[in-house]
């Protein structure tokens, strides 16, 4: 052998060998993720190890952006007033919190800061229909600025409808702001959106987190997944709906049309995503955070928690992983892509073994057939800890929530997968109230009339070859 093929073959195995340490010394990963990233480095090197670079490596180790993070959070408290700042950032409404969810909300406010708010008034959408009719008439009531980012935006006949009142409202002089998702719109036309900057919307494309090492990962791997809109800084809308026939027709799914203090919240988020994509803000605009009505009954404790590759700490897996430990008595989910990272498996199996009454519904048939095999693929060892699993029947349910003890909602963006807990942006709301809770426990015991229970002995059934099959799965879903 020639030595020249020697030292390329001797370079390559370093390479190799190189790229398994790196992955073995990633201490923030899973073992579950770390064994799957292995298996491909070293069944297909070449492919690997690309691949590893372009989807594997893990952005929270980067200092700059958490400079950079505090760089913008100084510029907020000078734009936002000392009202809204306190709102957001004060710790006056953690008292109100019931005692023991208090350690809750001190471990979200280590997304961004956030805490909770009060003087919220909430209503949780589970009909497409209404959500478009409801979005559609505070759009055309706007007067002073729209806001708005989502993960997909169509070109279908909702979209459309939606697009040209954007449009339409930037005529007439309401500053219309839109973030989009870059690689989940990328079959979109860039003429789509060139129509709308022509109007007067201020349009910018979601493709970083601008400090990323690799902005090649940074573009292809780490998505902006959240739905936001926010109208006047008054209104907000955020869930699981993003602007599509699909959502606003034919799936079933949970929003929110949210009013109160919790709105600077997501007005917050917005303008930190819209500031990092490109956009520019007024140095000083009170028209962001105008003062916010008080109820009478004090209204609903809300707190808003983004969650982003880059942060620190994957806090929205965090917090799950504590609303699952934490139920007394029940604990019930909705997500349609279901592959928990191990340490939310593992919250979820000692929840139900304490005596927890635990349930997991997902979609019978998933929009994306390897995620339909994935979701499979955790049932077996979850109904042996004796949680109880519903696979929901007819229309997909891409509902994204969690409702416990009567007292905590989660409702958001966040699947429970490691994409959503690790690689994408979302934003998930907290909602700390009885009568919220109650409403969502109602809305979960109405789905079961269209689900079938998966049961041990049943799944045990299944043809051999189905049980090979998805155990192969399992070693790859922690990568999907």
């Amino acid at each position: 052998m020639a030595a020249g093929t020697i030292i390329a073959y001797s370079f390559f195995l370093l390479v190799i060998v190189g790229t398994i340490l790196v992955i073995i010394t990633d201490d923030d990963a899973d073992s579950g993720r770390k064994i799957a990233w292995i298996l491909v480095v070293a069944l297909l090197p070449a492919i690997g190890i690309l691949a590893y670079i372009v989807f594997g490596l893990n952005p929270r180790r980067n200092s700059r952006h958490e400079e950079y993070s505090g760089l913008f959070h100084e510029a907020f408290a000078k734009i936002s007033g000392s009202d809204a700042y306190g709102k957001l950032f004060g710790e006056k409404n953690r008292a109100a919190i019931r005692e023991g969810y208090r350690e809750l909300s001190v471990l979200l406010s280590h997304s961004n800061g956030t805490t909770v708010t009060d003087s919220n008034s909430v209503e949780v959408i589970t009909s497409g229909k209404r959500k478009f009719e409801a979005l559609v008439n505070d759009l055309e009531n706007a007067k002073s600025h729209i806001h708005m980012e989502y993960f997909y935006f169509r070109k279908d006949t909702g979209s459309k409808r939606i697009k040209e009142i954007l449009m339409r409202k930037a005529k007439e002089g309401v500053k219309v702001r839109f973030i989009h998702e870059n690689i989940a719109n990328i079959t979109i036309s860039p003429r789509y959106y060139n129509e709308m900057k022509k109007a007067g919307v201020e349009v910018v494309k979601f493709t970083r987190p601008r400090f990323s090492l690799l902005r090649l990962s940074a573009m292809l791997n780490y998505r902006d997944h959240r739905k936001i809109v926010v109208i006047d800084g008054r209104i907000g809308y955020t869930g699981g709906m993003n602007i599509g026939d699909d959502y606003f027709v034919r799936w079933r799914d949970t929003h929110m049309r949210i009013t109160g203090n919790a709105v600077y919240a997501l007005q917050y988020s917005f303008l930190y995503s819209f500031v990092t994509s490109g956009g520019k803000i007024p140095k000083a605009s009170d028209e962001f955070f105008p003062a916010q009505p008080s109820l009478p009954s004090g209204g609903k404790l809300v707190q808003i928690v983004p969650d982003q590759p880059v942060d620190r700490w994957p806090i929205l897996q965090m917090g799950a992983v504590w609303t699952v430990q934490h139920a007394r008595s029940y604990v019930y989910a909705q997500t349609p892509y279901f592959v928990p990272p191990e340490p939310l498996l593992q919250a979820l199996k000692s929840s139900a073994l304490k005596g927890a009454d635990v349930r997991i519904m997902t979609p019978r048939k998933t929009d994306m057939i390897y995620m339909t095999l994935a979701n499979k693929a955790y049932y077996r060892e979850c109904l042996e800890a004796g949680i109880r699993i519903f696979e929901k029947k007819g229309s997909f349910i891409h509902s994204k929530t969690i409702v416990s003890d009567d007292y905590l909602s989660v409702i958001g963006s966040a699947n429970m997968d490691y994409r959503s807990f690790q690689l994408d942006y979302e934003i998930n709301a907290y909602i700390y109230d009885e009568e919220t809770a109650a409403g969502n426990r109602r809305i979960f015991e109405a789905d079961l009339g269209e689900c079938e229970e998966i049961t041990l002995e049943s799944w045990n059934r299944r043809p051999w070859y189905l049980k090979l099959f998805q155990s192969l799965v399992r070693l790859f879903a922690p990568l999907l």
